[in-house]
């Protein structure tokens, strides 16, 4: 029996971005002065980091300040009730790069492709739902990545949908040292800088919505961690190099608040497919609790930091 709302595709919808929303990007998620192809747009390797498809689908092609509850109130999947985003949080997210992004859209039509793989009932916890974002080349209809993206809306289940299937789980090796250690700073102005990529939830700049959802307070994006630990691990083992970067995945196992202090312990695991290493992860706040879980990206480990 499929999920409801299983196959359910949302309306195509436009995306674009500019060299200086590259740039924002690159520097919000904490690249490095020793990293320019992300950071200047005259190098002469200037790249797009390989993870910015995560924010089109909140930018699509917005140049200013959207209304974020507003646009996410607009959402609604045949089978399943009316559901209110703006108690959502970020549950998992696995992006898989089929094709770098151009530096600008400029001069070519991209755009967000959204279907539902199914929305499942957690009881009172609230309701999960899971889809596939893809980001497409209008024109030619050559895909240039897939994000497979879970939602938890908290508190709002117990509507009689099924549970849904258990996830893998990529445990970190037991007993062996991290092969290498990227540690992230944050500080209260975090998630106001990041936030310009095009992610205007209020949960994330006031505190007013963290209160009520239980948090104490605001809590830093999801998706910052999740970048910031893609840049990390780029730079530790991939040698800073876009094309190194294949696949990323990690689920959102606890707030992150401002001023927390952010470990990714990273493994190498050994087994190569194609030139790809698989590598796993954990980041973890200063209290060592764990913020992203079941981390596992495919990376062309080159071992060095940043040479480019």
């Amino acid at each position: 029996m499929s999920a409801p709302g299983a196959g359910h595709e949302f309306p195509a919808q436009e995306v674009s971005w500019q060299k200086r929303d590259v740039l924002l990007f690159a520097n919000s998620i904490g690249c490095k002065a020793d990293e320019l192809q992300f950071l200047y747009e005259l190098h002469p390797n200037f790249s797009v980091f390989p993870t910015y498809p995560l924010i089109l689908p909140f930018k699509l092609t917005d140049q200013e300040v959207t209304d974020f509850y507003a646009r996410q109130k607009a959402v609604s999947i045949p089978g399943v009730p009316a559901l209110d985003h703006r108690h959502g949080v970020d549950g998992q997210r696995k992006l898989t790069i089929l094709k770098p992004l151009p530096p600008t859209s400029v001069g070519r039509t991209f755009e967000l492709r959204n279907k539902v793989i199914g929305v499942y009932d957690k009881g009172k916890p609230g309701t999960v739902i899971e889809t596939e974002q893809s980001i497409v080349d209008k024109q030619s209809g050559e895909v240039y990545s897939k994000t497979v993206s879970s939602g938890f809306l908290v508190g709002q289940g117990n509507w009689g949908g099924p549970k849904g299937p258990s996830t893998v789980n990529y445990a970190p090796p037991q007993g062996k040292s991290p092969d290498a250690i990227h540690v992230v700073q944050t500080n209260m102005e975090t998630a106001h800088l990041y936030r310009l990529n095009g992610d205007y939830n209020p949960l994330h700049a006031t505190p007013e919505p963290g209160q009520k959802m239980g948090f104490g307070g605001i809590i830093i994006h999801g998706l910052f961690s999740w970048n910031s630990a893609a840049h990390g691990i780029l730079r530790e083992l991939g040698g800073s190099d876009p094309a190194n970067l294949k696949e990323f995945q990690a689920r959102f196992a606890s707030p992150v608040r401002p001023g927390d202090k952010l470990t990714t312990e990273i493994w190498r695991m050994g087994n190569v497919e194609d030139g790809y290493e698989e590598v796993r992860f954990v980041t973890k706040n200063d209290q060592g609790k764990a913020v992203l879980s079941n981390g596992r990206c495919l990376l062309k480990v080159t071992g060095a930091k940043s040479k480019l």
